[in-house]
């Protein structure tokens, strides 16, 4: 509703890339749109969008894109989102305190969709022996047995070309929907970056949970929230005795 092209031609499909939140997923259920997940690398949605199968693409580092005006860049997103509050806020007089922000439509969001904890270690300048080795230990867990989680090894198969990308990451999918996604990037002379993502999903508020009871779950701190996951992914990789490192050098 918010753009006019999309008002006119409707939502085709969408597609996130394999590491980036799956909220997407949720909302494209609910509204009956095919939603595609690729590996990392716009040449993936550029397949997709040439066969006219998706309207909207994005991956997690905030690139965002559509069928009618392909740019990446970030300032996509941020014009997406002008003209989300200018539709949101048409009724509304300038100085009127009932002015709709970005925090009431997330919030909005989170109570229909549910909210999906989104995060991101990055382990950077890793010894790549050491990198490969937090990873082989991942693949060794492969065909275990739990009734909790599953790791497995993203593939995909491009539905245009037919072409298959192997190894584009490790997945740890757990059976209450949240997941890990071990990435391994810059395996070259100057050490590899292993890049972590977590996620954990906190469902709608039902019908009859009070406000302040649905709040206490959709609204804490991605960091909070996380907390527990990230300790679990880290010792499912053995990721700091297998590096050498304390902690991540950055978290997103």
């Amino acid at each position: 509703r918010c753009f006019p092209f999309f008002r006119n031609h409707g939502i085709l499909g969408v597609a996130r890339s394999m590491p980036t939140s799956a909220a997407l997923d949720r909302v494209a259920a609910a509204r009956g749109w095919t939603c595609h997940e690729t590996p990392t690398g716009w040449k993936f949605f550029g397949n997709l969008m040439d066969a006219g199968l998706i309207s909207l693409c994005g991956e997690e580092s905030f690139g965002t894109s559509g069928s009618h005006i392909r740019e990446k860049d970030g300032l996509w997103a941020v014009l997406a989102w002008l003209s989300i509050l200018a539709y949101r806020n048409l009724d509304v007089k300038s100085g009127d305190d009932s002015w709709i922000s970005v925090r009431d439509i997330l919030q909005e969001h989170w109570f229909k969709y549910g909210r999906n904890y989104y995060g991101r270690y990055d382990y950077e300048k890793v010894d790549s022996l050491s990198a490969e080795r937090v990873m082989e230990r991942l693949r060794s867990q492969m065909n275990d047995n739990s009734a909790a989680f599953r790791v497995d090894e993203f593939e995909y198969e491009d539905p245009i070309d037919h072409t298959v990308a192997r190894h584009q990451g490790l997945r740890v999918i757990f059976t209450d929907g949240a997941r890990v996604v071990f990435r391994l990037s810059g395996t070259g002379s100057s050490g590899a970056t292993i890049r972590i993502y977590l996620e954990r999903f906190e469902p709608p508020r039902a019908t009859t949970e009070a406000p302040e009871a649905a709040a206490s779950r959709l609204l804490q701190s991605a960091k909070q929230a996380l907390t527990s996951l990230a300790s679990f992914a880290l010792e499912l990789g053995d990721v700091h005795a297998l590096t050498g490192r304390s902690g991540p050098s950055v978290i997103t």
